[in-house]
């Protein structure tokens, strides 16, 4: 058949594959008219029909409306820009469904009661801005006021959690649960307490560079945990001194009751589990080697420093 033949609606139906009825119906709507109609009043269509209705298929196929797909067909707009506005689109379908079976992944797991599932939808459909502005409030409640010292600025950044586009169902699952943590305002409190301990150290301190208590108490105690030292043995007097020492010469004050009970008061602080889940969740999210738990080392040395302080 040379490109003057006409078909028949049926004619067209054999070539394409497709029904009568659908290609009656995009006759209809202007997006594949006829070429002609016979003398009986049937529609005709050119060779160029059967080109329009395998673009039509395909473009349903792939999900784009009608008035798109006229205006396609008609050149009133090019494929490529479809093509590319389309995949945009899909992308964002794409990103909100990774999201909601996360969402039910972590209620399946958690067995959350419907009000914590609307909670969790809630926050996994937080847009980067809104995400951005959650934690940014949380992270301005503890440091607000403290940048002057201590190198909060630094601390700041390395506590923001960067959620990908394209995140696992685990990175969104501890987003979730690490945006309820931020809301918590006895975890808030908390972590306000550590700002101020850390830059008060900092703030009376010898200028200069200086560990944190939390990481004299982890070096020190390691070696006791590993030999099995009762923090209420005498083997353990070694391990307390040699951390107050450190702490005396760090914080510039006498190695007496004061500081004892000082660095007794600071690490109890440090060590809220909800500080260390906090990390966790943020490696999760961030891509990050899971942290150090610091747990063992401040429990043991918790234990281990009242009997150690002077009467």
């Amino acid at each position: 058949m040379d490109g003057g033949t006409l078909y028949s609606i049926g004619d067209l139906a054999r070539r394409t594959g497709l029904t009568v009825t659908a290609i009656r119906f995009y006759s209809d709507r202007g997006i594949v008219p006829p070429t002609d109609r016979g003398p009986t009043g049937y529609r005709r269509y050119d060779i160029d029909a059967v080109a329009r209705l395998d673009l039509v298929r395909t473009l349903r196929d792939l999900g784009l409306d009608l008035p798109t797909i006229r205006k396609v067909v008609n050149r009133e707009i090019s494929l490529p820009e479809v093509a590319a506005a389309h995949a945009e689109a899909l992308a964002v379908q794409i990103r909100t469904l990774r999201l909601r079976r996360a969402v039910l992944t972590a209620v399946a797991r958690r067995g959350a009661t419907p009000e914590e599932m609307d909670l969790m939808h809630k926050l996994a459909k937080l847009s980067e801005n809104e995400r951005r502005h959650l934690i940014d409030d949380f992270l301005d409640t503890t440091f607000d006021g403290l940048y002057a010292t201590a190198g909060f600025a630094g601390i700041r950044r390395s506590m923001t959690p960067e959620l990908p586009d394209n995140p696992e169902p685990e990175q969104v699952e501890a987003w979730v649960e690490l945006a309820e943590l931020t809301q918590n305002p006895d975890f808030r409190a908390s972590m306000r307490r550590i700002a101020e301990h850390h830059a008060t150290e900092h703030a009376e301190g010898p200028p200069g560079p200086r560990r944190d208590p939390a990481a004299m108490v982890r070096d020190q105690v390691a070696p006791a945990l590993t030999a099995g030292i009762d923090p209420t043995s005498p083997q353990a007097d070694p391990v307390v001194t040699a951390v107050a020492t450190q702490y005396s010469h760090a914080s510039d004050h006498p190695d007496d009751a004061n500081l004892r009970h000082r660095l007794l008061t600071r690490l109890q602080t440090v060590n809220d589990p909800r500080r260390e889940r906090y990390l966790q969740l943020l490696a999760v999210i961030n891509d990050w080697p899971p942290p150090e738990s610091l747990t063992p080392s401040l429990d043991w040395f918790i234990q281990a420093l009242p009997a150690r302080i002077p009467g």
